[in-house]
């Protein structure tokens, strides 16, 4: 059987956009084509209807994916500090003051004792703990075994 010959088409593409320039080029380079077959290839896939996934759709998904991670942190993290707000607020609200607070040497040892408090908890976060202070191994939160 005669295979037929495609028909070639001549089109000249003037690019301003640095993105896309560089895009060519890397997709050029990476599949070891000319410039001009890596357009043609580029625009094949862009008439498609379902596109395969080339790196830059991937890294673009996992850019999307990051940032709405980090949105949704950053609320959770404005929750747990106004948790916080509150749970003090109750604390002091039932806890009456005494003359002995305003002690410069109890302020200075409480001071002290958060001061060590913050220091253990940042060290533990940096080192990726495993045990709890004074070797005690962190709680099962298991729910029993698997059935």
């Amino acid at each position: 059987m005669a295979r037929k010959e495609a028909a070639t088409c001549r089109v000249q593409v003037y690019l301003t956009d640095a993105k896309v320039v560089a895009g060519l080029n890397r997709e050029a380079r990476s599949g070891r084509l000319a410039l001009s077959q890596a357009a043609g290839r580029a625009i094949a896939r862009g008439l498609q209807k379902s596109p395969q996934a080339d790196p830059e759709d991937r890294l673009l998904q996992l850019e999307r994916s990051l940032r709405d991670h980090m949105r949704s942190t950053a609320r959770d993290m404005q929750i747990v500090q106004e948790l916080l707000i509150e749970v003090a607020r109750a604390f002091f609200l039932r806890l009456p003051d005494a003359v002995v607070d305003q002690d410069p040497t109890v302020q200075a040892a409480v001071d002290r004792r958060i001061e060590r408090l913050l220091d253990a908890t940042a060290a533990r976060i940096v080192a990726g703990r495993a045990e709890r202070p004074g070797g005690v191994p962190p709680e099962d939160r298991s729910f029993g075994p698997a059935n």
